[in-house]
């Protein structure tokens, strides 16, 4: 069992709904790191890292609302997660807004080039697209262009980070839960050639279906699959506190399904968890799911 390193990145510049800045700690009081060594791990905390806070800071672009402070933050994840995959460990990244991938994804893409000489396979489970471009993003808000990024557009500052560009590339990369997307980012998500499973798919095909197609095409030809996980793709009924809630999400038995099939494909590099608010949430319970989304991403057994 590879180790297990926790990474907490405290970003709230992404969004307009401050609070994700609390989220890597309520994943540690929901007892992230003990329950994930009570299955055997070993479980390094390597602690938050520094990220300013939107009072502190200057817009500067309203098209890319605090690029500049986003993207410093993401170059020192992209760091530490490059740390965590060398020792042999798993980075789980505990959000902060998703426009944190940008770093962590790109870490992944690094190491799968360096050790295996192969791509990444990315699984990007959202109840949004976070394809949009500052030339097409209706608020300016980061948290929206991260795959964009990853994928080889904008915003460059961004889509700079690592060695390998594009990070990823569409055939390799799978989109699950998607339901909320305006109509520009809709053209590009179909530009783009990623592969999309749709809630409404979800409901004709049944979440273990698309999670199997979705392994496949993320795992086939790659040194594995880097999972991440916005809360928001969950149902709200399950998962309150996020920023940008949407009806009609998984339930609690298919987000743990979607882990738990992860989990047995035996290809899982790294995950990120984000987008928890715990100023929206009711008693800690979305970073609870959180936690025990991460306990079957690694393994944990019903019986």
């Amino acid at each position: 069992m590879r180790p297990v390193h926790l990474i907490g990145v405290p970003l709230d510049l992404g969004g307009n709904r401050r609070g994700v800045d609390m989220g890597p700690s309520a994943c540690r009081i929901a007892g992230l790191g003990e329950r994930i060594a009570a299955l055997g791990y070993t479980v390094v905390d390597r602690g938050n890292l520094p990220a300013p806070i939107p009072e502190t800071q200057e817009q500067r672009d309203e098209r890319k609302k605090y690029i500049r402070d986003i993207a410093g933050v993401c170059h020192a994840l992209y760091g530490v997660a490059s740390e965590a995959l060398g020792a042999g460990a798993v980075p789980l990244v505990l959000g902060g807004d998703h426009s944190l991938a940008a770093g962590s994804v790109s870490a992944s893409a690094d190491w799968a080039a360096a050790a295996r000489q192969l791509p990444i396979g990315l699984i990007w489970v959202d109840a949004h697209g976070d394809m949009n471009t500052p030339a097409t993003s209706p608020s300016g808000n980061v948290h929206g262009m991260p795959l964009a990024a990853l994928l080889g557009g904008e915003p460059s500052e961004l889509a700079g980070i690592g060695r390998v560009k594009p990070a990823v590339r569409p055939s390799h990369t799978v989109l699950i839960g998607v339901r909320n997307l305006d109509d520009r980012e809709k053209t590009a998500v179909r530009d783009s050639h990623v592969h999309v499973f749709t809630m409404k798919d979800i409901d004709r095909q049944g979440i273990a279906t698309v999670v199997e197609r979705a392994v496949a095409l993320a795992g086939q030809g790659t040194a594995g699959i880097h999972v991440s996980f916005d809360m928001d793709v969950c149902d709200p009924m399950i998962a309150p506190g996020v920023g940008t809630a949407v009806k009609g999400g998984l339930n609690y038995r298919e987000a743990h399904m979607l882990m738990e099939l992860v989990a047995e494909s035996g290809l899982l590099v790294a995950l990120d968890l984000v987008e928890v608010n715990p100023t929206l949430d009711i008693q800690n319970t979305t970073a609870q799911l959180a936690t025990e989304l991460a306990l079957s991403a690694l393994g944990m057994k019903i019986l």
